[in-house]
């Protein structure tokens, strides 16, 4: 077996054991933890004690933790994801229709962040030492450390309530008939800004920072002073030899994002009453609505363990180390 192939074995395991992991564990939280489902539905529709037994036989809620378990098993293998409790609808249509609003709103402050970060990391490097150098950081470091919720109630209050610039809650304008898609569009772009600023504001620091260390380190390194003993031009040794190499660590770092992100998305959803799969998954956990956060939060395992394998498939591109290993 090539040292590729041996690679890529390693990798689809690690993917299938950690899923199998998280599937389990995603099962015995939410299962053990304190609060009845079918009681607070009971407390709200003033259900008797009949009508509990029922309820509870109808979504298997009256078999044994570890019978609950097998049946969790055999669903996820047959593609079953269960009926809400709440809202009564299959979870995979909730799902679909939420992931949407989420994807949305995600993918544009990713990229964002990642291409700014990116860009602001290297010019604070390039210009190690001076006063340029320690604006960025220090600028980094601060909105890093600002917590997402309340960035984005001070956005609200600053652009929204005070400036009344922009709408701050929703994906829409309530009551709006927008005379074209173009028009849609810009109603549904003026609804994403403040979201995606408050995650651009509170994520890009990592990036700044990862990718200006990597780079000064790189810039150290004996081709870099090859390659200026050539006579290459300053920004050719900068973006050609040396941002090139210092792409690794960033690589990883933007793996890890997914998974912090999607952590933020579900403050920052809440916050601005955006129907995506964070404020979904808010709303599920008050209600301890079982079928409803075990496939959220294992669909949002599978889109982290997926994104890692990537990063993974994307170190083998663009580093012969791991290739030739």
């Amino acid at each position: 077996m090539t040292g590729r192939a041996r690679y890529l074995a390693t990798k689809i395991a690690q993917a299938a054991v950690t899923l199998a992991a998280v599937a389990t564990f995603n099962f015995l939280l939410f299962h053990l933890l304190p609060g009845d489902p079918i009681r607070l539905q009971a407390r709200a529709g003033r259900l008797g004690p009949e009508d509990i037994a029922r309820l509870k036989a109808l979504y298997g809620l009256d078999l044994s933790l570890p019978e609950q378990f097998l049946v969790y098993l055999r669903n996820l293998v047959t593609g079953n994801l269960g009926t809400s409790f709440t809202l009564k609808r299959p979870v995979a249509d909730i799902l679909a229709e939420r992931i949407v609003n989420t994807v949305e709103l995600l993918l544009l402050a990713t990229v964002l962040v990642v291409i700014i970060g990116i860009v602001a990391g290297v010019f604070a490097a390039s210009r190690r030492g001076s006063r340029a150098d320690a604006v960025t950081v220090t600028t980094a470091l601060l909105f890093w450390s600002l917590p997402t919720f309340w960035t984005g109630l001070v956005l609200i209050f600053l652009a929204g309530v005070w400036l009344h610039l922009l709408p701050i809650s929703g994906m829409t304008t309530p009551g709006a008939h927008p005379a074209n898609a173009l028009a849609g569009l810009v109603d549904l772009l003026r609804h994403l800004v403040l979201p995606t600023i408050t995650l651009i504001l509170v994520d890009i620091g990592q990036f700044v920072l990862i990718t200006r260390s990597s780079l000064i380190d790189v810039m150290t390194e004996d081709f870099i002073l090859t390659a200026r003993a050539k006579g290459l031009s300053a920004r050719t040794v900068l973006w050609r030899h040396g941002v090139r190499n210092a792409m690794l660590p960033v690589v990883t770092a933007s793996a890890l994002y997914v998974a912090l992100v999607i952590g933020g998305a579900i403050q920052v959803e809440t916050v601005f009453s955006w129907p995506g799969m964070g404020s979904l998954i808010y709303d599920a956990v008050l209600r301890r609505d079982y079928p409803l956060i075990e496939a959220s939060f294992l669909l949002f395992a599978v889109t982290v363990i997926l994104v890692n394998f990537l990063s993974d498939l994307l170190y083998m591109a663009i580093d012969p180390r791991v290739r030739n290993a």
